[in-house]
């Protein structure tokens, strides 16, 4: 499936495109800066979690084909939550550092998102075949193992950030647990079977 790849990039960019032409047009409400902010934060959530599934669907349904997807997933998740920082840093408070890190500090659920957007870091460069080459597999795949902290610190800053209907980030909230826990019962399972 060449198309797979080119495909994905192609519709993951195409939020960011309606969120520049919604900019440009006026039409993202009263308050355009918290919008942005708002939707690339939650589709930063969506890819992420979208990476987290590729592993459960291969045990699930011997699909191959999610995991040729998994790095491009937690690139395009960092990506995004990049700019959603990036956002809040330069237009919500324009480079006001003194707020900034007062905001990081005292404010929880900016905390905790700052913590994941941090973890993101190192998975993100470290995601070339090179560096799992440089750093030896078992090393490699260790570090890696952030991304469920990332994960869990990214839906905590979902729910913490609503104040009225927490209905979507417990939905978030939901699909990742199901996803950890497919991975612990994979995990006993396997240890399981090692002892057998």
């Amino acid at each position: 499936m060449p198309w797979l790849r080119p495909g994905l990039i192609l519709g993951a960019l195409v939020p960011l495109a309606a969120m520049i032409v919604g900019t440009v047009r006026g039409t993202l409400g009263a308050n355009p800066i918290a919008e942005v902010i708002n939707e690339l934060g939650l589709i930063a959530l969506v890819f992420l979690i979208a990476g987290l599934a590729c592993s459960p669907l291969r045990w699930a349904f011997g699909w191959t084909w999610p995991i040729r997807l998994r790095r491009d997933l937690g690139l395009l998740a960092f990506f995004y939550a990049l700019l959603h920082f990036l956002v809040y840093v330069v237009l919500d408070q324009g480079v006001d550092l003194g707020i900034i890190v007062e905001d990081v500090v005292q404010r929880p659920f900016i905390t905790v998102g700052f913590l994941a957007l941090l973890l993101m870091v190192p998975l993100a460069w470290t995601s070339t075949s090179g560096w799992v080459r440089r750093l030896g597999y078992q090393t490699w795949t260790r570090l890696h193992q952030l991304v469920y902290v990332a994960g869990i610190l990214a839906v905590i800053h979902f729910l913490w950030r609503v104040k009225i209907d927490i209905s979507q980030p417990m939905l978030y909230a939901t699909i990742l647990g199901a996803l950890l826990l497919a991975r612990v019962a994979f995990w006993l399972r396997g240890r399981q079977m090692r002892k057998a």
